[in-house]
């Protein structure tokens, strides 16, 4: 959530939360004056905040009186004994973790924040219908997001599976035994893996193989990613699951801990999916969007191949271009469009299956995929390429888990897109049983004539949609890798100020148009991009399959047996379908594999680049035992003001402090060491993001700031960083003098001792007193540099940019006589170096091998590494550092 999505928040709450309460239009009293209540996003995140999805906010309301009407709904509220302080309420629970106010109160209400009506908080019937309420208006928003490309897949299933020689095998028997393909297909894997098994192996809420790789991280030590620390485990989305509390430690988990080269391994086979993900970016879009203006040429004024042509690229061109504008614009066209489009198919299906051969019925028994193989022998087994394309789309339920729920996916496809989907199938395969020669036209051929237009209108949409969900996903899965250290740093917009997570990226965008573009007008034929699209798709699924075994060990901690079970089973069906799509590869096949590879080898370059890099900064910290010698001037002139000295590393003093030092003898009076790092994590909530600490003794003034982002997690400029971390300083060196663990504040061993300072004890905490104006012109800013140079610089930029709002935030000691006096001084020198201004430090690098290093190796580090550090956005850009306090400081590392 961001601070605008906060003050937001705040302001809503605290007009309904007053009119409510001061009003009494309910008869309810609050326990404690309304005037001293913290900010209201203080409030739900301590405790009194039930839910926030969709249109449905509910607050957690302690009240005095015994028993009232609420609202319209008459319904008494029950009173709690505080005898037992865990006692569940509705599915929540009161424990010690909440704030006072709520574990004093006697009585509680839900307080619907949108809807001003009051319910009562023991209303248990009413409460499970609010869940299911919620749950199924997921479900709707489901269809348009997650099952656009499943659901458009008749399209093109039949003709992709009846092409090379099973042209000869059009029969009744042979149409009969793919559907029953499709038919148990779409039952085992969708159905049985994803719906039931799948789904719930979910990281936090997230699905997808970086969830699936995120837990494995996190319950044994698989990870790869640099300057982790035992506090990240303390994370409370960290310890989400089974407990990782494991008596003996099995065999298989020491052995994969023990060999990099395995959990390299295994980080290769995530990247290898995430690859293929980015290839369905490329296909699916130019498979759909071709498909369904294919149907162009069933009409009578049949157009020609070049002109379809030109009108799918056309679309394709419209589609990216207008990405830009972000999913939540048209949002609420999606869903209605695919309902819409499963309506349609759903009932041209039952109409054919009527109307054509009722018998096809009998197909649903695997005895006719029996049939099929014995008939149609090697050419039946190839044509299994074609099948799968019936569950292509399919990974999305699992990868966009985050947007929704586990139960609103299994509601969407157990009770609406799996008959949906199978009465269609079985509708052509009736059609196509008394028509065999329209399996090149198989699904606008089976359209009756009078339904042809509007049916056709929405299959362009429909496809659309399903294009638009996958491209969504591959910016996502780009923002992910980015966050491993496994893609170069690229420009990440926000689409959406209400949705997290919707994001987009210009330079992906305009690279997936560029290659879907080529792909259309290069085979200009379906069933060529069908085999490209097949081995993307089941490549991705085969992946899941082989870490969701390691899963069913490592952290639902259960039996080898049952893992090889699922493995096996699964592994087998799927790699069946993947044996069969590789036989593709010199038709249309080798796409998805150059595009991995093309997508692989970036990812492994900058991967390995960075890791040398950071393997450098580890190997040449500078001393503590250095510093300390130095004295507390560190032996150079100590200047007004604070820098913010940017590395990778969570320990210790990067060699970048030394290089400047050692060339401008002068540094600030205040210095803090900040570290931005991921975490194997989907997200960290703002209460545990920062990690303060302190470096040296306290005369030093030498501090250290750990922000931790989770793989999902959007880095926002928020404008408030500075306030933020000061604020948080503050409330550590007052904790540090309080609290008996870092009481030991002048011995030298300080380096690596941090406290999670979380956002809600710095907004109620009395440190400092915050005074705040908003200013459009320069004089405030000027007057406080002591720097003349700095003020005309800050001068020229205001006359540049004379409209520019800039908060100005001034911190003050509040009169508090039991202050210790060294901590008075320390938050004095603090505020003082805060007026005085705040500097950026960090490293200007440049990364090259030795000359003693392999040639491959300077092939990789002088040529593919520092091509793309030359071509992705800067550090100083990603971190969102204002350029005018920026100072960069030069390097070579040799590595």
């Amino acid at each position: 959530m961001t601070e605008e999505d906060r003050r937001n928040l705040d302001e809503l709450g605290a007009s309904v939360v007053r009119y409510a309460l001061e009003e009494e239009c309910w008869g309810l009293r609050p326990r404690v004056p309304l005037s001293s209540w913290p900010p209201f996003y203080s409030i739900a995140r301590s405790g009194f905040l039930l839910g926030c999805e969709s249109d449905i906010l509910l607050l957690l309301l302690p009240i005095e009186s015994p028993s009232t009407n609420v609202g319209c709904c008459n319904y008494k509220c029950s009173c709690r004994s505080n005898s037992s302080p865990n006692q569940d309420i509705g599915s929540f629970s009161i424990d010690a973790s909440c704030p006072s106010e709520i574990r004093s109160a006697n009585h509680y209400v839900i307080l619907d924040l949108f809807s001003c009506e009051l319910n009562s908080v023991f209303g248990a019937v009413q409460f499970s219908w609010i869940n299911l309420s919620r749950n199924l208006l997921l479900a709707y928003q489901s269809f348009g997001v997650v099952y656009g490309d499943l659901s458009t897949s008749p399209l093109y299933v039949y003709t992709s599976t009846f092409v090379g020689k099973l042209q000869n095998h059009q029969n009744e028997d042979a149409i009969f035994g793919a559907f029953s393909l499709i038919f148990w297909t779409l039952t085992l894997i969708p159905l049985l893996k994803y719906v039931f098994i799948l789904l719930s192996a979910d990281d936090n809420g997230e699905g997808g193989t970086f969830a699936l790789y995120s837990l494995l991280c996190r319950h044994g030590r698989f990870s790869l990613l640099p300057n982790q620390q035992a506090a990240d485990e303390e994370l409370s989305a960290y310890k989400y699951g089974p407990s990782t509390q494991v008596v003996a430690s099995s065999p298989l988990k020491r052995f994969l801990e023990k060999h990099k080269r395995l959990r390299t391994a295994l980080l290769l086979v995530v990247l290898f999916g995430a690859c293929m993900v980015i290839g369905d970016g490329v296909l699916t879009s130019a498979i759909s969007v071709l498909s369904a203006v294919s149907g162009l040429q069933v009409t009578e004024g049949k157009l020609t191949d070049g002109e379809v042509l030109l009108i799918a690229c056309v679309i394709l061109v419209g589609l990216f271009a207008l990405q830009h504008c972000g999913t939540h614009r048209v949002a609420f066209m999606f869903a209605p469009i695919v309902i819409i489009w499963l309506i349609s198919i759903f009932s041209i299906g039952l109409y054919n299956t009527i109307h054509w051969n009722p018998k096809i019925l009998h197909a649903f028994s695997p005895y006719y995929i029996i049939k099929f193989f014995r008939e149609t022998g090697k050419d039946g087994w190839i044509s299994l390429g074609g099948i799968l394309l019936s569950i292509t789309g399919t990974e999305a339920m699992f990868a966009d888990l985050g947007h929704f729920t586990a139960l609103s996916i299994r509601l969407a496809f157990a009770f609406v897109i799996y008959p949906c989907l199978v009465v269609q199938y079985m509708g052509q395969a009736a059609f196509l049983s008394k028509n065999p020669g329209s399996i090149g036209r198989s699904f606008y051929d089976s359209i009756p004539d009078p339904v042809f237009w509007p049916v056709f209108v929405i299959a362009t949409l429909a496809a659309i949609v399903g294009s638009q969900a996958i491209i969504t996903a591959t910016f996502s899965i780009i923002k992910q890798c980015h966050a491993l250290g496994c893609f170069p740093r690229v420009k990440v917009v926000h689409t959406s100020k209400h949705i997290y997570g919707q994001i987009y990226i210009p330079e992906i965008n305009w690279i997936l148009m560029i290659l879907s573009l080529a792909i259309t007008i290069g085979f200009r034929d379906t069933t060529l991009i069908g085999n490209a699209y097949g081995i993307a798709c089941m490549t991705v699924m085969f992946v899941t399959t082989c870490l969701m075994a390691l899963v069913i060990i490592f952290v639902w901690q259960r039996s080898y047996l049952l893992a090889a079970a699922f493995l096996l089973f699964f592994g087998f069906i799927e790699g069946v379908y993947l044996s069969a799509s590789l036989m593709k590869v010199p038709q249309g096949g080798w796409v998805p594999l150059v595009l991995s590879f093309i997508f692989m080898v970036i990812m492994y370059i900058w991967h390995y680049g960075t890791r040398q890099k950071y393997n450098f900064d580890l190997h040449n910290k500078v001393s503590l035992k250095w510093l300390l010698g130095l004295g507390p001037s560190l032996g150079i002139v100590r200047v007004p003001g604070i820098g913010l000295i940017y590395s990778e590393l969570a320990t210790g003093v990067p060699s970048i402090f030394s290089h400047f030092v050692t060339n401008l003898p002068a540094f600030h009076k205040v210095l803090v060491f900040v570290c931005v790092k991921s975490v194997p994590v989907p997200f960290v909530s703002p209460e545990e993001r920062y990690l303060i600490g302190r470096i040296c003794p306290r005369p030093y003034r030498m501090y250290r700031c750990i922000v931790r982002y989770g793989y999902k997690d959007i880095q926002r400029d928020n404008g408030d960083f500075e306030n933020q971390l000061i604020q948080s300083i503050a409330e550590f060196i007052q904790m540090e003098a309080v609290e008996p663990q870092f009481s030991s504040s002048e011995s030298s061993s300080l380096d690596g001792r941090m406290a999670v300072i979380s956002t809600r004890m710095v907004q109620s905490s009395s440190s400092l007193i915050v005074s705040e104006q908003e200013d459009y012109g320069m004089s405030t800013t000027i007057q406080s540099s002591k720097s003349t140079t700095l003020q005309s610089l800050r001068s020229a930029y205001d006359d540049e940019n004379p409209q520019i709002r800039r908060r100005q935030v001034r911190f003050h000691l509040p009169p508090n006589p039991g202050m210790d006096p060294s901590v008075r001084e320390e938050l004095m020198d603090l505020i003082q170096a805060k007026e005085a201004g705040v500097a950026y430090i960090m490293g200007h690098s440049y990364v090259k091998a030795r000359r003693s290093s392999s040639f491959l190796k300077k092939l990789v580090i002088d040529i593919g590494y520092s091509f793309l550090r030359k071509n992705c956005r800067g550090p100083s850009v990603a971190l969102n550092i204002p350029h005018i306090s920026l100072i960069e400081v030069g390097m070579i590392y040799y590595v």
